[in-house]
This record gives structure tokens, sequence and C-alpha cells, in this order.
């Protein structure tokens, strides 16, 4: 009789399984590693990138999405660059946005 209470006790639903936070915390527990893992540091990258776009100089030897390197000789208020591209100085317009990266900035460029 002992054994068979202990067998009922056992059978009967715990009050976690009833509860419907406790049957979606996973899928929650792995949205919010998602958001740690991804999008945080995809936020972060964006903010760098705008940094550094805001923060162009004339001088500065720049890297484009195209993979052209030159200097800038002129920003345009209409988020326009010039650049000068070696060997033989040709001036190419382009969208600011179209900077990946900067490779010297003003002060470097005239040393």
């Amino acid at each position: 009789m002992l054994f068979d209470l202990f067998l009922l006790e056992n059978l009967a639903p715990s009050p976690l399984a009833n509860n419907p936070l406790a049957q979606f915390l996973p899928i929650l527990l792995i949205f919010g590693i998602f958001y740690v893992l991804l999008f945080l540091p995809m936020q972060r990258q964006k903010k760098a990138q705008q940094k550094m776009l805001r923060e162009l100089q004339n001088g500065s030897l720049v890297l484009t999405s195209g993979g052209v390197i030159g200097s800038i000789t002129e920003i345009k208020e209409d988020e326009t660059l010039v650049l000068r591209v070696k060997p033989d100085g040709i001036k190419l317009t382009v969208a600011r946005s179209a900077v990946t990266s900067v490779l010297s900035g003003a002060g470097e460029a005239k040393k």
C-alpha cells in the first residue's frame, strides 16, 4: 500500500508542466542567446561604420567597396567624395557610403 501511494505521487503532473511560461522558457532563452551573439555585434559594427563615415577628412587614404584606393580631395554636401587615385592622379566621385575603411588619416598621409 505504501508502494502504491509512492507511485501515485510520482505520476501526478508537476505544477511546472502545466505552466505555459515554463513551456516557452527554452524558446525565449534561444532568442536571448541569438540577440546577444548576433544582433548586438551587428549593431556595434554598424555604429562604428557610421562613425568612420562621419569623421572622413580631406587627405585621408580610403578603400572603397569596389576595391579602389584613393585619397580624399573634396567632401561634398550631397554625400559624395572626390578621390584622387594613383598613379595618374585621376579624380573619381564616389558615394560616401562606398567607403569601407580608412587606411590612413589626414595627418598620417602628409608624413
